[in-house]
């Protein structure tokens, strides 16, 4: 850890403006299921399968970029990874047909792989002393406005202008966030080679295997929500594809002011275990309102009401879900450790999306918020053992 980045919230600052830079590129694919689908004329399998072919290319670079940040340490993998995701951004936009489509969500997602090891590296080497959670959990709000922010850009100038004109924007901001990225981060050294991770030390750590279970859980329900929130807004509710923006959003928007309270609850409660708590009252909270949207909704002010509820629970969790697993491994493993937990993460969200829309067509959107739900539960099912077992001497 460098001197220039212990206990410094300018650093902190620093690389959750990065978060929001690589967020802002990847989730604009969330953001444009609409008028991509409108675009290739696509059902909703195939929509699913579009944000599936990114979580794809992210899954598989995750482990390679965790060896990178552990080698290398993180602001190079940062400085790399963010011209990728702008270059790979506008790739996206001049895809010309649904097969390169799929093959440019594929790179974009591969691009953003070295986002979760690098910043939370970053930020767990950042944060002064005691303030772990809450930091990590400002730098995922940049996960969290990124999102939003490519909600608004992605789906107000396809109503305007062109759809491929949103990714545009957003590969320009991004790539000139990498030259103030560059002048103000002095990142933490790594080992100086490039290994394969040692997995080893994290199989035998039995709080952070079911922590990766929880994950797989969380990101099923987080990935397939954000897949098809636009989707169920327009189809479902009967509004245009710029509210349903709107309304995803919206439920970013709440998930960053949720991961910003998580995690100072969860300093207030202590640890590792008081984050676990802390992500086990949110995903219990998630399961009451995937049953409120499996049993239908009466009006589009209720619906805006349960989505930004959604924000607040199982998508405002994800950073004390990190903080926890990074409290609970070495310092050396986080990089390893983050990529293991994002791989589950990614593993649900590759999943859940392609099922949600064969339900969604084969059944409807009731039973597909009750999937959903269920999953949720089994999450909720693991945290309350994670928390027992961070309870014990043992854990």
């Amino acid at each position: 850890m460098s001197p220039e980045t212990e206990g410094s919230w300018s650093s902190v600052a620093t690389v959750a403006g990065w978060q929001v830079a690589a967020s802002l590129c990847y989730y604009s694919i969330f953001a444009a299921t609409g008028v991509v689908r409108d675009a290739f004329s696509l059902s909703a399998t195939e929509v699913g399968l579009f944000t599936t072919a990114a979580l794809l290319g992210y899954t598989v670079a995750l482990v390679p970029s965790g060896a990178a940040v552990d080698g290398y340490g993180e602001k190079r993998v940062m400085v790399f990874g963010l011209v990728g995701l702008a270059v790979a951004t506008v790739g996206v936009s001049l895809a010309p047909s649904y097969g390169l489509l799929l093959v440019a969500g594929a790179v974009l997602g591969g691009a953003y792989s070295s986002a979760m090891p690098a910043s939370n590296r970053g930020i767990l080497a950042s944060a002064p002393a005691g303030r772990g959670n809450f930091a990590m959990g400002l730098k995922q709000v940049g996960v969290t406005a990124g999102s939003a922010i490519a909600s608004l850009v992605i789906t107000g100038l396809a109503a305007v202008v062109a759809w491929q004109a949103g990714f545009w924007v957003i590969a320009a901001l991004a790539g000139g966030y990498v030259v103030g990225f560059v002048a103000l981060y002095d990142g933490t050294r790594g080992e100086g080679t490039l290994s394969v991770p040692d997995f080893s030390v994290l199989r035998s750590n039995r709080a952070y295997l079911v922590l990766i279970g929880v994950g797989f859980f969380m990101g099923a329900s987080i990935f397939a929500m954000l897949g098809y929130i636009v989707l169920y807004v327009v189809d479902d509710l009967g509004h245009t594809t710029l509210v349903g923006g709107v309304v995803l959003a919206l439920t970013q928007v709440m998930g960053s002011a949720a991961r910003i309270g998580a995690g100072g609850v969860a300093d207030r409660l202590g640890g590792a275990r008081g984050a676990a708590t802390v992500a086990l009252v949110q995903m219990a909270g998630a399961v009451v309102l995937f049953a409120l949207l499996a049993t239908g909704l009466p009006s589009f002010p209720v619906a805006l009401v349960v989505f930004a509820g959604l924000g607040l629970t199982v998508y405002g969790s994800t950073g004390v879900f990190y903080s926890c697993l990074g409290t609970i491994v070495d310092d050396d493993d986080i990089g390893a450790a983050t990529a293991g937990g994002q791989t589950a993460i990614n593993v649900g969200g590759l999943l859940a999306p392609p099922t949600f829309g064969l339900l969604v067509e084969h059944a409807g959107y009731s039973v597909s918020w009750a999937f959903l739900g269920a999953l949720s539960v089994a999450g909720t099912v693991l945290l309350v053992v994670v928390r027992r077992r961070l309870g014990s001497p043992t854990g």
